[in-house]
């Protein structure tokens, strides 16, 4: 039978995920790499300086997701929306495991703006719970399709023949589609089209230093 969390518990686990997603290495991937053994290319300096960049604004999505999961999760009033918003968290770490590994591999690190992202995403995800489950859900889905046609692009840009980031970020796209449609399922608001036009806009615009910084 599973312990039901206290209020510290649950403040004590905040604080836990909340560091995992900021510190470097810290998130642990809970899935088999999407990458496999698939060898990787002989980068000169300029292709290695442009994959890590885009790797970067990659993972400091994750971080955005993942802070807007936290604050979602905190302020539900739904059981079942509660839920939903941990579990695609949890997947959400491996998206930030993959996206630290690739750097490293690059010899490169993460953005300097990651701990601005999650607390600004924190802060937008707890809003969003307190106002109603409904429209957390649908923030949810609008941000997870909005991610994943931003993973989509991204393959375009890559290197050609760039396998290993190739098979991440389609990984990532794919689970970006599964998150938004349970989000959906669960009773979430479905966004019209203007609103994640316009989120897509605003999360290109936010991103763009991330490819340098």
């Amino acid at each position: 039978m599973k312990r039901q969390l206290s209020r510290s518990d649950y403040v004590i686990h905040q604080f836990d995920t909340a560091l995992r997603s900021l510190i470097p290495n810290a998130a642990k991937s809970q899935r088999n790499h999407p990458v496999g053994k698939v060898e990787d290319l002989a980068f000169d300096t300029h292709e290695r300086r442009h994959t890590a960049g885009l790797m970067r604004t990659n993972h400091l999505i994750s971080v955005f997701n993942q802070g807007l999961y936290q604050g979602q999760s905190a302020t539900a009033a739904l059981p079942h929306s509660r839920l939903q918003m941990e579990q695609s968290a949890a997947e959400a770490f491996d998206h930030l495991a993959w996206c630290e590994e690739r750097l490293m591999q690059l010899n490169s690190r993460t953005s300097h703006f990651t701990p601005l992202f999650y607390a600004s995403a924190y802060a937008a995800g707890a809003l969003s719970g307190l106002t109603s489950d409904r429209l957390s859900l649908g923030m949810v889905a609008a941000s997870q399709e909005v991610a994943g046609k931003h993973f989509e692009l991204q393959q375009a840009r890559l290197i050609e023949g760039d396998q290993r980031s190739q098979a991440l970020l389609r990984q990532m796209a794919t689970d970006e589609a599964h998150h938004a449609h349970q989000a959906i399922e669960a009773g979430g608001l479905r966004f019209p089209a203007p609103i994640k036009w316009g989120m897509r806009f605003v999360a290109q615009g936010l991103t763009k230093g991330a490819y340098y910084f």
